[in-house]
This record gives C-alpha cells, sequence and structure tokens, in this order.
C-alpha cells in the first residue's frame, strides 16, 4: 500500500514560481534519473507534496536573485521544504567523486515574513538543513531527512517464496529495511522541517535568498503540528482485527497496510499459546496462528495515522485509525517491550551461568527476543544463522547463561532448554517496574592457546571464529578480530562472543601463534562506527543505535560512540575508529575527548583498491592537532571478495611475549604500520612510532632512518611525511633486490624542524595489474617532534572538527529518535564536553 497524505499538512502550489525545468540545471544540481516521485501530487514520508510537471519549469533555482514564495496567511507551526545543494567535494576526494562530507557553508537564507510587518531569518547549512543530491554512505545530513524512507524490505528468501525475487528483494533486504538516507542510482532529494519560532503570527510569504551556493527547491508543505515532523517515535506494537474482506498472503502478513507519517515494519498473524498444554509436560507446544488479526510493529510522530484495507480496495472503503487514541474499534495496544531484564539461568545448586536455548512471549503471543537478537527469525538459509533457532512459529535465542532482555510489564512466558540431560523449562513470570533480575534454575537430569612484530587483522565480520582462526593462519595474520554488529534487523557473530574466549591462545588450548578474538562493531548511521576489540565481560549493548541502516527502525539515539568507548575501556579493551573517514561525524568528537586508541586503514582487496588516501588525510587532520593516534590496518571482510589480512597491521611486541592482551597494549604504545604488503620500520632520533623528540624553541635538524622490505611487491616511492606532506622522498633508485628476490629499500635523512609537528614513513606501490604510481601500500604510525614548549596544533584543521561535533549535536537535537530524558541529556552532555574542549583549545591558541 502507498504511503497515505496526513490530513495535517497541506501542499503549497509553487507553478507560478517555478523559474526553472530541472533538466536544464547543470549536473551537479539535479537528479541524474528521472524519478516519478519527484513529479505531480506526492505523498513523502506521509507529507502532501505539489510538485512540477516534466517538461517545464518545475523547480526553484537558488543561484542570484531572490525568489519570493506567498503563503497567504497560514498559521503554521513549520514549513517543510523538499530540496538540494548543488553537489560539492572535498579537497582530498577525487575529481570524479562527490562525497557530500563538507560541513557549515552558509548556502541560502529562507527568510519567514509575517503579516504584521516582522520576519526571522533561518540560515540553510550544507550537511545541516540541506544536503547535495550524491553523496558518500557516511555523509548524513544532520537537520534534513530523505525524501524516502524508512523503507522496510522482504528477504531474499521471503520474496522467493512469494513469487516475488525480483520486487522489493535487495541485497540490503537481510537487513530488512533502510533509511533512504544512502543515495543509490538517481541521489536524494532532503526533506527539512523548518520551525517556525512564532506558530501563532499569520504568514505571509517565505523569501529564498541565495548566499553563494547554488540550490534547488522542489516543494513545500506546512503544519499546524506541534512535534517535529521529521522525528518518528520509538518502536510500537499493536493487536489489529483485520477488516471485511482482507486477507494474509501465505508468510501469514498482512501488506494492505500502511502509516501516513511513519513506518510499518511488520505486521504478522497474531499468536495465542494454550495455558494449560504450556503449563503441562508437552514436549512442543505451538501457538495458534489467527486469519482474522495481526500484530502490528510500527515506528511512528504521534499524530500519525494508520490506513488498513483489502487488496484492491479504493480509498473510500479504507479504514483509518488515529495511533494516538488507545483501545477503540479494531485497534488494541500492545504493552511496549521497554523494562530491560537482566535474565540468569543456571543449574540448580550452582551460581555458574549455564548457557541455554530461550524462547519468551508475552500476552499477545508476540516474541520476545534478547538484546542482540532478531525480534523475527527466519528459518531460510543464511537469513539468520546467527545462534538462533526457530521451531515452527515458535522462536528461540542461544545465550551463555546471562543476557538482558526489554520485557512488557505483566505475564511473560518463558521456556529454556539445555540438551538432553537437562529438562526443559516453562514458566510464567510476572514483570513489575521494580524487575530488574530473573533467576531461572535448570535442573539436570543425567551426569559427561614470538616476540618481535606480529600481524593482526582488526575487522572482519560474518564467519565463524574457527573459519577466522583458518584464514587467519593461512595469510600469516597473528591475531584476527571477529566484530559481532548489528545490521537493521540482521545481527552477526553475537553468538560468538563471550568476553573472555581468545580461539588459538594457550590458555584456551592451542597452540599460541594464530589468534582469533570476537569484539564488536558498533554502529550508527549518521553519527558514526566504533570498533570495541578484545574487551572482557557482557557484550556491549545496544549493538547500534539510532535507526537504519545500522540498527533498527524505530530505535531510539540511545547512546553516543564515546559512551561505548569508555565502557570498551573500563572492560579493557582495545577502541578504534574503522574505515577512516567514514562516517564523518562524531569521531571528531570521541578523539577530543581521548577516547580512542588507533585509527584504521581498511580495504576489502588490495588488488582493486590499496589504503585509502582520504582516510590518511582524515587520520593527519588528527596528527596535526597533537592527538598521538597509532595506525591499523582492518579488511573489513564480509564476503569470499574481501580478503581477510589484505591490508594488515603490525605492531611490536618488544620484548614482551606473544598473546592477545600484549597485542592490544603494543598497538596502543603505537609501534605500528598499516600494509598491503611492504614491511616498514622508522626511527627519529632514535624514537620510533609513538614516541616523541624534544627540540629546542626554534627547532632544529632531526635524523630519519627508515628501511622498507616486501616479498612481493615493487617499492615505488617512500616518502618521509611531516605534519602531512611529503618532506624527504626516495624512488624506486633506492630499491634492491636480493638474490632471493626480496625488494629493499633503506635510507636516511636530515629534516629540518621549525614548529612542533609529526613524522612518519608513507611507501608508494601498487598490487593491481596496470602500472599505479599513487597507489599507497603502506604507513607507519608517527613520531612526535616537540619544540619548545608549543603544541602540535592547526587552526584549520581544528575548526572542521569543531564542525563535524556541531553537527553531530544537532543531529542529536533536531532529527534523532529521543530515548527517554534522562538518556538524552548524558549523550548530549558528552558532545557537548568534546565541543567545549576542542572551542578552549582553539580559543587559547
Amino acid at each position: 500500500m502507498k504511503t497515505p497524505s496526513s490530513p495535517h499538512f497541506t501542499a503549497v502550489d509553487l507553478t507560478p514560481i517555478f523559474n526553472a525545468d530541472r533538466e536544464s540545471l547543470p549536473e551537479t544540481m539535479r537528479i541524474r534519473i528521472a524519478a516519478e516521485w519527484t513529479f505531480g501530487s506526492q505523498s513523502l514520508r506521509g507529507m502532501p507534496f505539489a510538485l512540477g510537471r516534466p517538461n517545464a519549469a518545475n523547480v526553484i533555482c537558488l543561484d542570484q536573485a531572490e525568489v519570493a514564495v506567498p503563503l497567504g496567511d497560514v498559521t503554521a507551526s513549520y514549513l517543510v521544504f523538499l530540496h538540494a545543494v548543488e553537489d560539492q567535494r572535498s579537497p582530498e576526494t577525487p575529481s570524479w567523486a562527490n562525497d557530500g562530507n563538507p560541513v557549515g557553508d552558509h548556502v541560502s537564507d529562507y527568510v519567514v515574513e509575517y503579516a504584521g510587518g516582522t520576519s526571522t531569518v533561518v540560515a540553510i547549512r550544507r550537511r545541516f538543513a540541506i544536503q547535495q543530491v550524491h553523496i558518500r554512505w557516511g555523509a548524513s545530513p544532520f537537520e534534513a531527512a530523505p525524501a524516502l524512507g524508512p523503507d522496510v524490505y522482504l528477504t531474499p528468501n521471503d520474496a522467493w517464496a512469494l513469487g516475488r525475487l525480483t520486487d522489493g528483494a535487495a541485497p540490503i533486504g537481510h537487513s530488512r529495511a533502510s533509511s533512504g538516507r544512502n543515495s543509490g542510482t538517481f541521489g536524494n532529494l532532503w526533506l527539512y522541517a523548518l520551525p517556525n519560532p512564532n506558530p501563532g503570527k499569520p504568514i505571509r510569504q517565505v523569501r529564498l535568498v541565495p548566499r553563494g551556493q547554488r540550490s534547488v527547491v522542489y516543494g513545500l508543505t506546512w503544519t499546524s503540528l506541534d512535534e517535529h515532523p521529521l522525528r518518528l517515535g520509538r518502536r510500537e506494537k499493536l493487536l489489529l482485527d483485520l477488516p471485511p474482506g482482507a486477507s494474509l498472503n501465505k508468510l501469514g502478513q498482512y501488506e494492505d497496510i500502511a502509516i501516513d507519517l511513519g513506518t510499518v515494519i511488520s505486521a504478522d498473524q497474531a499468536l495465542s499459546y494454550d495455558a494449560q498444554q504450556w503449563a503441562g509436560r508437552a514436549p512442543d507446544v505451538q501457538p495458534a496462528a489467527s486469519d482474522k488479526s495481526v500484530i502490528v510493529e510500527y515506528s511512528a510522530h504521534p499524530a500519525a495515522r494508520l490506513v488498513a484495507g483489502s487488496a484492491g480496495s479504493e480509498n473510500g472503503s479504507l479504514v483509518s485509525y488515529e495511533l494516538a487514541r488507545k483501545n477503540f474499534g479494531g485497534i488494541v495496544p500492545v504493552a511496549p517491550a521497554r523494562r530491560p531484564v537482566r535474565l540468569r539461568l543456571v543449574e540448580r545448586g550452582s551460581t555458574r551461568p549455564a548457557p541455554a536455548r530461550l524462547h519468551l512471549h508475552g500476552a499477545a503471543g508476540e516474541y520476545l527476543p534478547p538484546r542482540g537478537h532478531h525480534r523475527r527469525v527466519s528459518g531460510y538459509w543464511f537469513d539468520d544463522s546467527y545462534a538462533e533457532f526457530v521451531n515452527g512459529r515458535n522462536a528461540y535465542s542461544y545465550v551463555p547463561g546471562e543476557c538482558v532482555v526489554d520485557l512488557p510489564l505483566g505475564e511473560v512466558f518463558v521456556e529454556a532448554s539445555r540438551g538432553y540431560e537437562v529438562l526443559p523449562l516453562r514458566q510464567l513470570l510476572h514483570v513489575t517496574p521494580q524487575t530488574e533480575e530473573i533467576t531461572l534454575e535448570l535442573d539436570r537430569a543425567l551426569a559427561w592457546r614470538q616476540a618481535g612484530w606480529v600481524t593482526a587483522d582488526t575487522h572482519v565480520h560474518f564467519i565463524t571464529p574457527q573459519t577466522a582462526w583458518l584464514e587467519g593462519a593461512a595469510e600469516g595474520v597473528n591475531v584476527v578480530n571477529l566484530l559481532a554488529s548489528q545490521w537493521g534487523e540482521l545481527f552477526t557473530n553475537v553468538g560468538d562472543f563471550d568476553g573472555r574466549t581468545t580461539l588459538g591462545a594457550r590458555d584456551f588450548g592451542g597452540e599460541g601463534e594464530f589468534l582469533v578474538r570476537v569484539g564488536s562493531e558498533n554502529r550508527m548511521q549518521v553519527l558514526g562506527h566504533i570498533s570495541l576489540l578484545g574487551y572482557d565481560g557482557p557484550m556491549i549493548q545496544p549493538l547500534c543505535t539510532g535507526g537504519p541502516d545500522e540498527s533498527a527502525i524505530g530505535d531510539p539515539q540511545e547512546v553516543s560512540m564515546a559512551e561505548w568507548a569508555a565502557q570498551c575501556i573500563a572492560q579493557h579493551g582495545l577502541v578504534v575508529m574503522p574505515h577512516a573517514p567514514d562516517p564523518q561525524a562524531e569521531r571528531a568528537a570521541d578523539i577530543v575527548l581521548g577516547l580512542v586508541h588507533a585509527i584504521e586503514m581498511m580495504t576489502f582487496n588490495p588488488y582493486d583498491r590499496q589504503i585509502s588516501a582520504v582516510g590518511l588525510a582524515d587520520w593527519y587532520r588528527y596528527l596535526n592537532l597533537g592527538y598521538q593516534l597509532p595506525v591499523v590496518g582492518g579488511s573489513d571482510k564480509m564476503s569470499a571478495s574481501s580478503l581477510l589480512g589484505g591490508v594488515r597491521t603490525y605492531a611490536h611486541l618488544g620484548e614482551s611475549e606473544f598473546s592477545y592482551e600484549n597485542w592490544k597494549a603494543a598497538v596502543k604504545a603505537g609501534n605500528t604500520f598499516a600494509t598491503v604488503g611492504p614491511l616498514v620500520s622508522l626511527q627519529v632520533e632514535g624514537q620510533v612510532p609513538g614516541g616523541r623528540v624534544r627540540l629546542p624553541a626554534g627547532g632544529g635538524t632531526v635524523n630519519v632512518d627508515w628501511k622498507v622490505e616486501s616479498t612481493s611487491m615493487p617499492i615505488e616511492q617512500v616518502e618521509i611525511i611531516v605534519g602531512g606532506l611529503a618532506a624527504d622522498s626516495a624512488g624506486p633508485s633506492a630499491q634492491s633486490a636480493s638474490p632471493m628476490g626480496v625488494y629493499r629499500a633503506e635510507g636516511t635523512a636530515q629534516i629540518q624542524i621549525s614548529a612542533s609537528t609529526w613524522v612518519a614513513l608513507r611507501v608508494r606501490g601498487s598490487l593491481r595489474s596496470r602500472e599505479v604510481k599513487d597507489d599507497i601500500a603502506a604507513h607507519t604510525s608517527a613520531v612526535q617532534v616537540m619544540v619548545g614548549e608549543a603544541p602540535i596544533f592547526s587552526q584549520p584543521e581544528a575548526a572542521a572538527v569543531l564542525a563535524q561535533i556541531e553537527g553531530s549535536l544537532r543531529y542529536v537535537d533536531v532529527l534523532a529518535t529521543r530515548p527517554d530524558e534522562e538518556r538524552f541529556a548524558a549523550m548530549r552532555a558528552t558532545l557537548q564536553a568534546a565541543h567545549q574542549k576542542m572551542h578552549e583549545r582553539m580559543r587559547h591558541r
């Protein structure tokens, strides 16, 4: 069913004001492929828009002259614009790419003029209230939302079962949801809700005034709603009686349903359990599935309407429900599962956690999974094969004897089993606002693994620990970090995590040379990703937050990456910022706060692409601000087309024995390099990367010694990098080959230093079949060189970092789905502290 239009909005006809045909605009200002939804009368995220017609003036182009839009004295709380700014790229981005990462440029002013003669000016800033059409996935705007989305997808297997393998099914289907932020083939248009500071005053007109950057306005609608129209609420559930003539598809799903200001996540046939059977000893109790009612899961604005009908029904026969009303004809709210309860399973007579297979459901038959597990478990191959089980209509999660479950208040039904020697348990639980922990006792009825440099991949996904161990050993990778995470409704490697085991370590029965440790990559679409490696104790939850693509639709923005990092550090872990530079947002705050141990260079396959120059430029920014961050390498392996250890970390252990803990300490110490082949060492006045050299006021000369060795990759160029620029280099003539064919290069240089800075080594060379002189093959971490008492600091780099922090704050304030007030305040305070800290550094320069 198409998204209906909300009656709380009124579209503004801009036909008399349109001044350009979008097809005549430069490519940097338009959608490259004509999209049907950008013409005529449309409902975008439930809001009506009167968009232009093809082959006519159909957009407002803001170039040099301002444009006035008369509104006829409407009384509005928000004016919602559909617009986009001209494409622009960051200076370090190649000429053929548009990354969308520039932040804060003044694009235009939208001047709201009231009937009484007063006015208010709203500055429209790039990546705040407006964004360009074509962006990289890490460049989401902070105050504007994509015109389309969020979207719910069929998994490929569900689409196959319904005979629609090409209809709505996509690779993203396994996550079951998309935010709409990613530009796809044609690009994005952005919705910005301009808040009227004087909602009681009639608005005579709004003047659109360009301020140096060209932009395009496609449409305008207005509303009198109090709540921000683009901020959706937390996930909710309700029990819906099907309207007359409605039917379910063969998977038991109801499809003729939509919400205007929100998203229907699922509508599955309701299940009911026989209480007497549940209390009995039957080995398998299956629920009855209703063909007359469904459990609807959704995320919506407080003023949203749900519309339901039957296949082929006309608008006149649709049934409409105002979701703000409770308990009215055909709808019964389902108690929200928001009480986090720690559930402990033990064997009777013991306090040790007992791993078990667990099922819980609420009074309406709704499945209640532990955190880190799917709310809807599919039995199809590869859909949900991650520590889960589905038996008929019952879904189960495997837990390590302890978990946190978000439960509704009231009755909760639990089933737990632990193989054939322990009696299965079925029990009725009563959850109150005071319930924090529940222990379930199960009855046992029957009596039965080099000192020097070591290599690592900091970023691997999806494969099992044993497979990771095998690939790591085959690739000569001493440490594989297998990262659990969440991808919308998809969770991976969660069952592999126990916060304790290092597969292959001597302590765990291995030989101690190749190790696998499961950590987590905790992620947010807008604020960023963070890799939490090798921490002890319970999994740091939630794995992802803030909604799709990373977490699920309706999830609130309940934590900051800084909070995740602090928790990881408290649990003795290693905090890595993965796949530099994206997403560019909160990573700036976390580095300023001193919560990051390393920055990762990532490539899926070095034969296709090597170390990213854009990623290095992002890392240089922080080095130029005095943050001594080591560089590491990780593959982000997620498929067979990715090479585990294709880009890897080398870390020097010194005199320490090789163990996972000592590897973490070596990375923190900073004598590391990232490479796709060449092995690199560097000394500056005898100091290795991670160290510091002190010069007197006025500076001086430092001696730099380096060596590069490679078994297969010719060394094209070796560059001594000082403050981000090449201060000295050696080309192929400095290279020699040993009798065994090993490429070697070494040298010394005297570098003049006049201001506090840093020194590192960069190696160029290519694994690609064609000759590529500019490929970066290896890079060391940095040695800081301090001149007198002056710190390392760059005002322009600080301004760029500050803008990212400001953007993170605006996103949290404006668009992010709100958690409870206490969580919101704590999260925001963390970001504000980083902003204050960087601002103070800038002020005292």
